[in-house]
């Protein structure tokens, strides 16, 4: 599967876009709803840039993490209150990161007196805000998790500040480092033993089981990557077609993909704007591409393209 993101989190970059005043094309928005569970990294990179766009403000990324919920997770943030200390919830956040998001992981550095929580992003897009929403986010919760115990030694990113330090300090209620090797925070070896406020055993046993098939699903990429592995390979085909080449019904597929949170129509849709960008940027001409992606004629193709991204083919190949 391509990589993405788990749709609640999406949801609260959405919401936070919306309360900044911008207006979010209605292709996009279509989109995001469409992708149901999970939400293709291609189009919550455009909902990013569009976030770092309109906002004026250096940390608006900053508070917008500050202000995540453990519900914004998916499962993890189930998993993460229901942990008995905050050492425990880290082991969980370094385990299954995948599931918010398969292109970022966490890891834990382990010294005499001090534990490292490096954050290891794959972003071409925002990065420094994005790493920045994410931090905000790990503080905030961990603090909220252990009823305000919870301070970190300093909090470094690799990137330049995007505003004094101060302000950095000021949001996250501590130090702040810049040009550090890797993005993440430190925190006191003793900190591991905070017990966190809703610790539940019996629940967290459960919960990890559903997280463990859901993470194992993600890395196989199940039955959704045969689906995709076709519809990339014959962009013309529909669902009866792919799904007899797979040998099963329509309506098989449509279960089985269900069963990923995924539906036929956003992964083809997802699919086939992006290999229209790629095949545009290469400087293809819009009949060219309409052709071999299966449209019936050129209008068709421009219809759909501006639907996805609020603008027409040929408005995309003059900005790219």
């Amino acid at each position: 599967m391509p990589d993405s993101v788990t749709a609640r989190f999406t949801q609260a970059l959405l919401d936070a876009t919306v309360r900044q005043g911008v207006a979010v094309p209605a292709p996009l928005q279509q989109a995001l709803r469409d992708a149901q569970a999970r939400v293709p990294l291609a189009l919550q990179d455009e909902l990013w840039a569009l976030y770092c766009g309109a906002c004026a403000e250096p940390l608006a990324s900053l508070r917008m993490g500050a202000d995540i919920q453990a519900g914004h997770l998916d499962i993890v943030g189930m998993l993460l209150l229901s942990c008995d200390t905050l050492g425990d919830g880290l082991e969980v956040l370094t385990e299954y990161a995948p599931i918010i998001g398969d292109n970022a992981r966490f890891e834990l550095a382990a010294f005499a007196e001090t534990v490292m929580v490096r954050y290891l992003p794959d972003y071409t897009v925002c990065r420094a805000q994005r790493v920045e929403a994410v931090m905000g986010a790990v503080v905030s919760l961990a603090r909220w998790m252990t009823s305000g115990r919870f301070q970190p030694l300093w909090v470094g990113f690799m990137h330049a500040p995007r505003a004094a330090a101060a302000d950095y300090t000021a949001l996250l209620g501590s130090p702040v480092r810049f040009h550090e090797a890797a993005d993440g925070l430190a925190i006191d070896s003793a900190a591991l033993q905070l017990g966190l406020i809703q610790a539940g055993p019996q629940l967290h046993a459960h919960l990890k089981q559903l997280a463990d098939e859901m993470l194992a699903s993600l890395r196989q990429g199940g039955f959704s990557e045969q689906v995709q592995q076709l519809i990339r390979a014959q962009p013309r085909w529909g669902k009866e077609r792919v799904a007899g080449q797979l040998g099963v019904s329509g309506r098989q597929l449509n279960r089985r993909l269900a069963a990923e949170a995924i539906s036929f129509k956003s992964l083809r849709e997802a699919i086939l704007y992006e290999m229209a960008r790629k095949l545009l940027r290469r400087g293809e001409a819009v009949t060219a591409v309409s052709e071999q992606l299966g449209f019936s004629d050129e209008n068709a193709f421009a219809r759909a393209f501006r639907r996805w991204s609020g603008q027409t083919p040929a408005q995309f190949s003059r900005a790219g």
